[in-house]
């Protein structure tokens, strides 16, 4: 049967990228339980957090809340944004009708007045975005002076490590760069893109962006981490592994 060009204009239309609708329950599940979020990046990022009681803390890209949950169990006041109305749905049945969680996408403004927030926690969303620089705007503007962004991004040395294993023979660190993986989570599937970007990249963005970095951190995992994870950490040593680089940067 014959064409039309609507067909092929719909049938040429490639599968959306990072569609986290359609991998919610399966991402949602894994998230719970493994290495690198449930014992490395969140509990980083709780203690590089501290003391957050009575604080307004803004949880962007806040997925179906389990980071949420922990900072609203220490104390603070937290609103949640995320860009998948299917991972705060998920969020909404674990924290309760009364949660603040909004549908927001990074990429645009923020649906919040100026100096709003003490801190906000973008856990492992940056690296989706190509241009760091309006997201970090508005995220400098919707804090107040002197309050904190806590950043988590996949760490650019081990982008470029895997890069090599995989048989990329110049491996290209200093530029930014997208890569494209495909993911399977829980019978799930979606195909995820990424910013690779260069740590002077992301140290210049910040500081471009009015944000004075207090922290670089290559954190320790959890300390159950090694007797519930034998296989990974069989050939370990010492109480760390690169995966994730985390920022605590202060608003001027």
């Amino acid at each position: 049967m014959p064409t039309t060009p609507e067909d092929q204009i719909e049938t040429a239309n490639p599968a959306p990228l990072n569609d986290y609708d359609g991998i919610a329950e399966g991402y949602s599940t894994e998230n719970e339980r493994s290495l690198v979020n449930a014992y490395y990046e969140r509990p980083a990022m709780l203690e590089l957090a501290g003391d957050v009681a009575g604080r307004r803390v803004l949880d962007a890209g806040c997925g179906s809340g389990p980071l949420f949950a922990e900072l609203r169990d220490r104390g603070a006041v937290v609103t949640g944004i995320d860009a998948s109305a299917g991972m705060l749905e998920l969020a909404r049945k674990r924290l309760g009708a009364d949660a603040d969680l909004r549908v927001a996408d990074l990429a645009a403004p923020l649906p919040f007045p100026d100096d709003t927030f003490d801190d906000v926690v973008a856990s492992l969303v940056l690296h989706y975005l190509k241009d760091w620089g309006p997201t970090l705007a508005e995220l400098r503007r919707v804090l107040r002076p002197g309050g904190r962004l806590l950043a988590s991004v996949d760490h650019p040395f081990v982008i470029t490590l895997f890069a090599a294993m995989a048989g990329e023979k110049r491996p290209k660190y200093f530029e930014v760069r997208n890569r494209v993986e495909e993911w399977t989570m829980g019978g799930q599937s979606a195909t995820m893109s990424f910013w690779d970007r260069p740590l002077h990249a992301m140290t210049e963005a910040f500081t471009s962006a009015g944000f004075r970095i207090s922290a670089i951190s290559e954190p320790p995992y959890a300390p159950e981490a090694r007797e519930l994870f034998p296989e990974e950490f069989r050939e370990r040593t010492g109480t760390r592994f690169l995966s994730f680089l985390f920022f605590v940067l202060e608003a001027d």
